[in-house]
């Protein structure tokens, strides 16, 4: 853990890089102390009324060649938790961004737990281990960023994420409030959208709407996949979605895919991301006996069950969060 007095050493540094970045203006106020700058564009706001959060508190430990043995240490919070990022037009680089949020939240009487940057973090590992928002609300360039868990005194916890990526600097923030913590701190509680629901429907199978989907958003999910809980092969039949991609893939040269599995809650995290690394190969490698891309163009990650689309609580939500999504990376 770095020493606090360090981070407190960072107040002046942080308020003269914003000042000479950006003027000062806030998002509301309920942010937890934690103003944007003028033009900041809110991209996502998901609250959820009482939830577990794992809060990073290290480094990626284990081997660096994949996500298998690989873990980072957490805390589980409960409480209500509301997660929202925002996208800055303009060449503020991470630390230009991160210093004076950090600053704010010492000023506030936050302690920092952990902080890093990409590299001491553990990169691709780290990134992938904790949650984010997915794109395209969240960009993170896993060479350019920097992230920031802290706790205040009253059991507030506070996550910042801040990337770099294209000509953008992407900022999210986390916030846990335990159901025990004071009232009165400005946090504003958001009206409870777990309610048990039907699944959300994912992208269409059909050739025309997934790359359409792809293309506007930058991420899809391959819909007609099936897994089942624990299951890491795909099945013989053919599938319309892969058929799909690989034809984009080879009519649109100047792209690559990130294919990220995902699972349900049932097991541990650490089995969980193995499997949905699994997941992910699987579909690469099916992809790959059915066309001729060039294998260096598709790369796999597993998130696990850390960005689910749905409630875990009912079949429906399970089956509908076991899935393997596609990300656009421009070449």
């Amino acid at each position: 853990m770095t020493p606090l007095s360090s981070f407190r050493q960072w107040r002046l540094f942080g308020t003269m890089a914003w000042l000479a970045a950006f003027s000062l203006a806030g998002i509301p106020a309920h942010a937890q102390g934690v103003e944007l700058p003028v033009g900041a564009r809110q991209l996502a706001e998901r609250p959820t009324a009482l939830g577990t959060y794992a809060v990073p508190l290290g480094p990626v430990n284990g081997s660096t060649g994949g996500h298998l043995g690989i873990g980072v240490p957490t805390r589980e919070v409960e409480g209500r938790i509301l997660r929202r990022s925002w996208r800055l037009s303009g060449d503020a680089t991470v630390l230009q961004v991160l210093a004076p949020l950090r600053a704010q939240l010492v000023e506030a009487g936050f302690e920092p737990l952990y902080q890093c940057p990409a590299q001491t973090c553990g990169g691709f590992d780290f990134r992938f281990a904790i949650e984010v928002i997915p794109a395209p609300d969240m960009a993170v360039d896993i060479s350019n960023y920097s992230f920031l868990s802290a706790e205040h005194p009253d059991g507030r916890i506070v996550t910042l994420l801040v990337s770099r990526s294209g000509n953008a600097t992407y900022v999210q923030v986390i916030e846990v409030t335990p159901t025990t913590a004071a009232t009165g701190t400005g946090v504003v509680i958001a009206p409870d959208d777990t309610a048990e629901g039907p699944p959300p429907q994912p992208a269409l199978i059909g050739e025309a709407d997934l790359i359409t989907r792809l293309t506007q958003s930058g991420h899809a999910v391959l819909a007609d996949l099936e897994f089942e809980t624990g299951a890491v092969e795909l099945g013989a039949k053919p599938y319309d979605s892969l058929v799909a991609l690989s034809s984009f893939l080879q009519d649109n040269t100047d792209f690559d895919i990130l294919l990220v599995g995902h699972t349900d809650t049932v097991g541990s995290l650490d089995q969980n991301i193995a499997i949905s690394e699994r997941r992910a190969d699987a579909v690469r490698r099916r992809l790959l006996e059915d066309s001729t891309v060039d294998r260096a163009r598709i790369a796999v990650a597993g998130a696990g069950y850390m960005a689910p689309l749905t409630s875990n609580q009912t079949p429906a939500g399970r089956e509908a969060n076991r899935r393997v999504e596609v990300v656009l990376i421009p070449r």
